[in-house]
């Protein structure tokens, strides 16, 4: 398979959908639309739009199999289209302009994940080329919102009754490794209270920021307990915001933490809550007064490695690139935990790209990772999928 992916037209179309300015906030998904029709318009698929916001859209593309309709299997293939902010001036390039250079494309979402969903689309040409048919009935997920929880992408799918199929295949950036479990998110807002005073007088008032340093000391980086597991280690916590008082001379009446927990299976809101007060007040602050409002919330999600699914993964992997996958697991989240958890569905997470080069400035993708997950992909639609996937 790999000597019949096409490098040109692969870098052509991963170009095609970066140089789309997706960032989200605010998303503009809708500007990707016409990139993806005019991708598979060979194929004339059916369309299906969902659009809970105007311009955060999600496209699902059905394509007929040149057989016509059939009793097969459906594998869905879900990418997302938005991307994360950026900062210009910390980019060698323009971060919407793709550049090749060295075997590279640099640009924003060449790993997360556009360089994926072009391999996925040029999977089918490639398995054209090849003069072999699907083995399943392919259906596309583009979809929005992924950076910032999925609710106005695969969640609204989801909502609207469309994640529906055998298997799932997610091209975010593994190295092209084979994921089989993620970590759980809680994004949360914690609020901490104090009384405000003269700012020469510190010790007649009760300093909202005092107090808030000491929360992040007991929570930033602390040990949550609990067995580790094989592929996702132990839960954590991450303050990664603080704002706080109102002027240089006032004590501080009040002060934000925006704080970010990755959690194991299982985990549920209520439980992650519970876990974080229970660091927070086992540090007897005295006189500590604050709230904690949810921002987001995602579970943890996994499926049995050993699972026919992602050993038919590993198997096309293998057969194109001759290396063995690992098998891993993901210290943050993807959308897969809808697919597997809410659906019932076995998705594995496999694409090219690395882990580290997500959301980082000088974003990239090597052009050889792009070559091989197209020829993968292309290998796993052709093979008979296992009987064990539902």
């Amino acid at each position: 398979m790999r000597d019949l992916v096409d490098p040109a037209a692969l870098v052509e179309l991963t170009s095609a959908l970066v140089a789309v300015d997706t960032r989200n906030p605010p998303g503009n998904e809708r500007e990707a639309a016409g990139v993806l029709r005019d991708a598979l318009r060979r194929w004339s698929p059916t369309w299906t739009e969902v659009e809970p916001e105007p311009g955060r859209l999600s496209l699902v593309a059905e394509i007929p199999h040149p057989d016509g309709p059939g009793d097969r299997p459906s594998l869905l293939i879900n990418g997302h289209l938005d991307v994360v902010p950026v900062r210009a001036e910390q980019w060698s390039t323009d971060p919407f302009t793709p550049t090749l250079d060295g075997g590279r494309l640099y640009g924003r979402g060449t790993a997360d994940m556009k360089g994926g969903v072009a391999a996925a689309i040029h999977a089918l040409d490639v398995l054209a080329a090849s003069g072999r048919t699907p083995a399943w009935d392919v259906v596309f997920h583009f979809v929005a919102d992924e950076e910032l929880g999925g609710a106005l992408g695969t969640r609204a799918l989801l909502d609207a009754g469309l994640v529906r199929g055998d298997a799932c295949l997610v091209p975010e950036p593994t190295g092209l490794q084979v994921c089989v479990a993620e970590r759980g998110l809680l994004q949360a807002e914690l609020t901490v209270h104090g009384v405000g005073g003269h700012g020469s007088r510190p010790r007649d008032s009760v300093s909202a920021i005092e107090h808030a340093a000491s929360v992040v000391l007991a929570v930033h980086a602390a040990d949550f307990g609990g067995v580790e597991h094989p592929l996702l280690g132990r839960p954590s916590a991450n303050v990664g915001t603080i704002q706080g008082g109102s002027g240089v001379n006032t004590v501080a009446e009040s002060c934000r933490l925006g704080v970010d927990r990755r959690l194991l299976p299982g985990a549920t809101v209520e439980s992650a809550l519970a876990e974080l007060r229970e660091r927070i007040d086992g540090s007897a602050i005295p006189g500590l007064r604050y709230d904690i409002g949810v921002l987001v919330f995602g579970e943890a999600s996994e499926m049995d490695p050993g699972h026919p699914w992602a050993e038919q993964v590993r198997a096309a992997l293998h057969a194109t690139s001759g290396a063995e996958p690992a098998t891993i697991g993901m210290s943050f989240t993807t959308d897969a935990r809808f697919v597997r958890n809410q659906a019932g569905i076995p998705t594995v997470v496999c694409g090219p790209g690395e882990v580290a080069q997500a959301h980082t400035s000088d974003e990239m993708v090597e052009l050889e990772q792009l070559v091989d997950a197209a020829a993968a992909y292309a290998e796993l639609l052709c093979t008979p999928p296992p009987s064990t996937t539902g």
